[in-house]
């Protein structure tokens, strides 16, 4: 029975003519804090690789300045068609020269340097990501901002950390660049119990709308404390806001701009069904690493030069359509808009976003 849904749920998310017998290389840590992470990109990637007859080859990342290029030696050793998982920059870096000479092309689930990727780029490497580009969280917050916030006035604020700050004054730019300036911009102090004087001087200056760069706590305390004073403000943040749960619950309605659990969408629930039967959470990078092996084995069906083809194709995967751009990047943002219901963070029905 279980084999029959795991052939059934493949089908589903792959070409019909992969090409079987494929050998994959899955770099993870394996030990240290980071080796949960890991092994569900090793759970993930033999999930698919299975399911076509695939063949995996387990590779250890160290995550410190150990990787170098004995990463790329063994996964040339192994003749493998592909390498994906990749969660840390040295062993990446180390390893793109040789793939590049060896035509093996790397797929990152996790690293999103946008320095390694210029270099990837000017040097011909073939590293692909599957992650987010370092660019992506502000311009999707961008997009949801211009398209529903327009006629509202809105704020922008941050807790004064390095990336949160970034990633504010990103959007802040973006939005000035086509005519949308906040109709007040500061700097809040995090990590207090209450946020009462922010929510009050936001309420003066008329605003019904606030970008938030700061953490899960904080948005749900400054959401909490304007409830209580009866201020309605529409909170939008980061995907900061998936960290840890705070102890003051989130109010409902408050919205993020983060990845979705790709097990909740219509791509991922067969996957992750199929993967509880065997006992895999499809958790973390479990699905993306998913994704990764059936992106290869369906461009490498097509036969030809595999990285024009990874460049080229759309793929069917548990994450939903996958493609890459000429930048190597993902050509469709993965980030989506998010909205708390229920005690969770879920994709925002489309005919209320930014609402």
């Amino acid at each position: 029975m279980k084999s029959a849904v795991l052939a059934s749920v493949f089908a589903a998310v792959a070409s019909p003519a992969l090409a079987a017998g494929l050998t994959f290389a899955v770099v993870a840590p394996t030990e240290g804090p980071l080796a949960i992470l890991g092994q569900q990109v090793r759970d993930g990637a033999r999930f698919a690789a299975a399911a076509n007859g695939d063949t995996v080859v387990e590779i250890a990342e160290a995550c410190d300045e150990t990787d170098g290029e004995g990463i790329a030696g063994q996964i040339i050793a192994a003749d493998a068609r592909a390498a994906i998982g990749f969660l840390c920059t040295e062993g990446l870096a180390a390893a793109l020269p040789a793939l590049a000479e060896a035509k093996i092309p790397a797929i990152t689930l996790s690293v999103r340097s946008g320095i390694l990727m210029e270099d990837a780029l000017k040097k011909k490497w073939p590293l692909f990501r599957l992650a987010p580009g370092p660019k992506a969280e502000a311009e999707k917050a961008v997009e949801v901002i211009t398209r529903h916030w327009k006629s509202e006035p809105f704020a922008l604020i941050d807790d004064g950390t390095i990336h949160a700050r970034e990633l504010v004054e990103a959007v802040r730019l973006q939005l000035e660049e086509i005519g949308m300036k906040a109709t007040f911009v500061d700097t809040f102090r995090p990590a207090q119990e209450q946020q009462l004087t922010l929510v009050r001087r936001l309420a003066k200056t008329g605003v019904t709308r606030v970008f938030v760069g700061g953490d899960r706590t904080d948005v749900a305390v400054i959401a909490r404390d304007a409830k209580a004073e009866k201020i309605s403000l529409a909170l939008l943040g980061g995907e900061a806001l998936l960290g840890a749960d705070p102890l003051v619950p989130m109010t409902d309605g408050v919205q993020a701009i983060a990845l979705p659990d790709y097990q909740t969408l219509p791509e991922g629930r067969p996957v992750a069904a199929a993967m509880q039967a065997e006992g895999i959470v499809a958790e973390g990078y479990v699905l993306p690493a998913h994704a990764a092996v059936s992106v290869v084995a369906a461009a490498a069906a097509e036969g030809g030069d595999l990285i024009e083809k990874l460049t080229a194709g759309s793929f069917a995967t548990a994450l939903g359509p996958v493609a890459f751009g000429s930048d190597h990047e993902l050509r469709d943002n993965p980030y989506r808009l998010l909205v708390w219901r229920d005690g969770a963070f879920t994709p925002a029905d489309a005919e209320k976003e930014g609402e």
